[in-house]
Parts: structure tokens; sequence; C-alpha cells
């Protein structure tokens, strides 16, 4: 039979572990940009719906916003769909060019750290030559 204070430390561990996930940087960041996603795709829709959609209906004649009654009384609503293909590529777009964004300020640090490294760093004939130098003193 398993003990009281052994089913309170197992479970305290699992607590701890938990915590430590939870408030580790990524699964912050992670939750910061599911809100700020949230609150993006309602910018998207607005722009989709009052700006794109009506710009689409004025040129081509087409409503965006159309169905399709079939059998039953029941409707496809192929405009829903397509607004929802253009919120899609919008968020996607966006999306791409903040990693792009991202990953190039990313690299800026890097690239300037690897210069310094490639300064530091002696090519094998340098260090050769140091070598040489070295053993000539030890002779003398």
């Amino acid at each position: 039979m398993v003990k009281k204070e052994e089913l309170a430390k197992k479970g305290k561990g699992f607590i701890s572990e938990f915590k430590a996930f939870i408030l580790r940087g990524n699964v912050m960041d992670m939750a910061i940009g599911v809100i700020i996603g949230g609150a993006f795709q309602g910018i998207v829709s607005a722009l989709t719906e009052d700006f794109i959609n009506p710009l689409i209906n004025g040129l081509g004649g087409a409503e965006v916003g159309g169905t399709i009654k079939i059998y039953g009384g029941q409707v496809i609503k192929y405009g829903d769909f397509i607004t929802a293909v253009i919120n899609f590529v919008i968020m996607a777009f966006v999306l791409f060019l903040l990693l792009k964004f991202v990953n190039k300020v990313m690299t800026v640090g890097k690239k300037a750290k690897e210069e310094e490294k490639a300064e530091i760093t002696k090519s094998d004939e340098v260090v050769l030559l140091e070598e040489i130098r070295d053993l000539l003193k030890k002779s003398k």
C-alpha cells in the first residue's frame, strides 16, 4: 500500500514541474501571441468584411456574401467561405512578414558575434608559426 507521504511528494513534484513548464518564457510568449492573434483576427475580419468584400462586390458585380439553396431548405454559404479564405491569406501574409522581420532582427546580433569570433580565431598558419616561435624560445 502506498503511503500518504509518498503520494504527497509525487503530487508536489508534479505541481512544481507544471509550474516550471508554465512559467517558462516560451509558454508565456506563446500565450501572449495567441491573445494578440485573436485581437488581430478581429481587425483582419473587419478589413475583409467592411473593405475588401464591398470592393469585390462593386468591381465584379458578384456578392461575396452569397448563398446557394439546396434541397430541404439548406443553403451553402460560399460567400462566408470566400471571406474566411481571404482572412486566412491576409493573416498568413502578415505572420510571414512578422516572422521574416523577427528572423532578420535575430540574425543581426548573431552576425556581429560571428564577426568578432572570426577576428579572434587565428588561422592554422598563424597557430603553427606561434608554436614554432615558442619552441625556438625554449631551445635558446
